[in-house]
């Protein structure tokens, strides 16, 4: 196909949307707009529990003693059953009126002594048997965050760089199916681009445009993603958190080659 006519038919895509690369427009001349994506799933590492401690009495002195003796036996557990280096923290000591209505009336109901407590866990199974010697009760109160992934932010910098060698590699073969040359990157992202004739952003499964009108391949799928599979079940002490179930991470980097024809 003539350059002309590729320079007319790139026109109809939209503009993308930059991340890594500042240019926000499709180029004018002949280009490849290709998609690279990387996935990899691990196990998670970071189990988090957080306690809520609170005790309403009408002496003042009472309700902290009660409330600091409850935070020892929490801290304690913590140690006892390996909570992670550095993750245990144990917010200050807050003291309040507490009120309750009464015939639309609101009544002094003592003073509230409060503290919350957070702690990190290698695996579920220190955490489930955290939970299992915890006392839970109306004025110790637990709950359980998501599972993470320790190393999050280094998997996601190596995911991305597998798919934008994989962008490199896609261009490469497309080019050389085509008989025309990549002439130099015109930007590179990790949004998708949202084409003007119908394809939107987040359901660009794994077609590729170039600048000559082409496309190929089918199907929808997600942005940039992290799934979490697994079961669930219910602690002794009333917390719920998830068992110990993969993490997937997957990265999508799209970018721009500028194409002439000939080798």
């Amino acid at each position: 196909m003539k350059l002309l006519s590729a320079l007319l038919l790139s026109t109809t895509l939209a503009a993308v949307a930059p991340a890594w690369g500042q240019a926000n427009t499709i180029p004018s001349q002949p280009h490849l707009l290709v998609k690279g994506s990387a996935t990899r799933t691990v196990m998670p590492d970071r189990f988090t529990v957080k306690v809520a401690l609170e005790t309403v009495d009408m002496q003042t002195d009472v309700a902290r003693a009660r409330v600091q003796a409850n935070a020892e036996r929490v801290l304690q557990l913590f140690a006892q059953h390996g909570a992670i280096d550095g993750s245990v923290s144990a917010a200050n000591l807050s003291i309040a009126p507490s009120t309750r209505y009464r015939n639309d009336e609101e009544v002094f109901n003592g003073t509230a002594a409060s503290r919350d407590l957070k702690a990190e866990f290698s695996d579920a199974q220190a955490l489930k048997a955290f939970l299992g010697d915890l006392k839970a009760s109306r004025e110790v109160q637990v709950s359980t965050a998501e599972p993470t992934y320790s190393g999050e932010r280094r998997l996601r910098g190596e995911l991305k760089a597998e798919a934008a060698a994989q962008t490199r590699e896609s261009a490469k073969g497309l080019a050389g199916a085509y008989g025309t040359t990549i002439t130099g990157l015109y930007s590179i992202s990790d949004v998708a681009p949202n084409f003007a004739y119908g394809v939107q952003a987040g359901t660009w499964g794994t077609q590729v445009h170039d600048g000559f009108g082409y496309s190929r391949g089918s199907g929808g799928e997600t942005l940039d993603k992290v799934a979490v599979t697994g079961s669930r079940y219910r602690a002794a002490s009333g917390g719920e958190l998830l068992t110990a179930a993969p993490i997937t991470y997957t990265e999508n980097v799209y970018a721009i080659f500028l194409i002439q024809d000939g080798p």
